[in-house]
């Protein structure tokens, strides 16, 4: 795993070599750099223009990261880590729309919607949803001009320094080695919306195997899980926004056109901590720091570049598409809660407080079940589970 992040680390570690051979004889020391410094230099001598490719180009016409041959402390990259290149269009397209809509989306906002108010949610959303575009966008341009693995990694070191890219290489992987356990804790908890009598290890047992079972094979049955796991988030994203629609205007059991009655009631604008204007400040950051956590991976993309098809074209579509993903799934999600549940909403209140985390404390599943619609709320239950592949 670190060889395959930290595709330089084997040149860091010649570097230190170096360094600490000063010590004995300073003589050495300029040759030894000189020579690294024309090592580094051919390894990052890779072709630049890709314009000629077509889809059925070889995979060594792209570079990866693994693919100059380097040998080091870690083994021969070009072996032992290379890289296939056999997604395709599809896979990255829905990779690009549903590998980042996780349960915050369905559960956890409602946190932010307790806290801050609708109005306040809505605009952290907003905000933030900018910020993670501009990421995209700057991540577009270098994946779309070097479409290596972890390119984003990569480039902090050729871009740089080495030093800066070990550092970016670390804090992707401590997120992702952080982000699994939660979704593995998440999955279990959506379970006890139907039963709790039950030992936790049965659910974590199973989902981990069906991690490795999801990532171990070829890159080929990864694309495919991925695309048909990423169909059910996005049915399950436009599906809740149609019923938002629908219910608001009164297509619903007590047949009530409630409209905007639940965003401006109490108060679209929350205080958190303190009363009046500051209480409505420190709300507003309260649903930033919400929608920090759910709006993530503006990077993700980009980590399948060195698994694409032509990636300089598909690449480019499939970012094409994360604007509309933001402005749809995120920002739509927060208008949705806000409509559909009350930040005081009893059920909504006594979920927070208790530290409910499973589909009984989801906005959508309480606005389902204070409408009386029976059956819906498992729907649902089952598809933010998918959700956590």
């Amino acid at each position: 795993i670190i060889a395959y992040n930290f595709p330089h680390i084997d040149e860091t570690f010649k570097q230190i070599k170096m360094l600490g051979n000063t010590l004995k004889k300073d003589s050495s020391f300029e040759e030894k750099t000189e020579k690294g410094k024309s090592s580094s230099a051919s390894d990052t001598d890779i072709p630049l223009h890709y314009e000629d490719a077509s889809e059925n180009d070889s995979d060594s016409y792209y570079p990866t990261d693994s693919s100059s041959g380097r040998s080091g402390f870690f083994g021969n990259f070009k072996t032992d880590f290379k890289t296939k290149r056999t997604l395709e269009q599809r896979h990255i397209q829905l990779i690009a729309i549903g590998g980042s809509i996780g349960t915050g989306l369905f559960v956890t906002i409602g946190t932010g919607l307790a806290h801050a108010g609708p109005g306040s949610l809505f605009v952290a959303f907003f905000f933030w949803t900018t910020v993670i575009l501009l990421l995209t966008s700057a991540v577009a341009e270098m994946v779309c001009y070097l479409p290596t693995s972890s390119p984003f990694i990569d480039m902090a070191g050729r871009a740089v320094d080495e030093a800066f890219e070990c550092a970016a290489g670390w804090n992707f992987f401590l997120m992702e080695a952080f982000y699994i356990p939660f979704e593995i804790t998440a999955c279990n908890t959506m379970i006890h919306f139907w039963r709790d009598d039950y030992s936790p290890a049965i659910t974590f047992v199973v989902q981990i195997v069906l991690y490795i079972a999801f990532n171990i094979y070829t890159v080929r049955w990864y694309g495919e899980s991925e695309f048909y796991l990423s169909i059910t988030k996005l049915i399950l994203c436009i599906a809740l926004l149609f019923f938002t629609f629908i219910t608001m205007v009164g297509g619903n059991p007590q047949h009530d056109a409630f409209g905007f009655r639940n965003f401006n009631h109490p108060d679209p604008f929350l205080p958190y901590l303190d009363s009046g204007a500051l209480g409505q400040f420190e709300g507003f950051f309260a649903a930033v720091s919400k929608a920090c956590f759910v709006c993530v991976s503006g990077e993700y993309l980009s980590m399948v570049a060195g698994e694409a098809k032509n990636p300089r074209n598909t690449m480019k579509n499939s970012f094409k598409t994360v604007i509309y993903r933001l402005a749809l799934f995120y920002i739509g999600g927060a208008l949705s809660v806000g409509i559909l549940v009350a930040s005081n909403d009893p059920q909504l209140l006594a979920s927070i407080s208790s530290g409910k985390s499973d589909a009984s404390a989801s906005p959508y599943v309480i606005a389902i079940q204070n409408m009386g619609i029976k059956g819906l709320p498992s729907v649902v239950n089952v598809v933010i589970i998918l959700s956590a592949f």
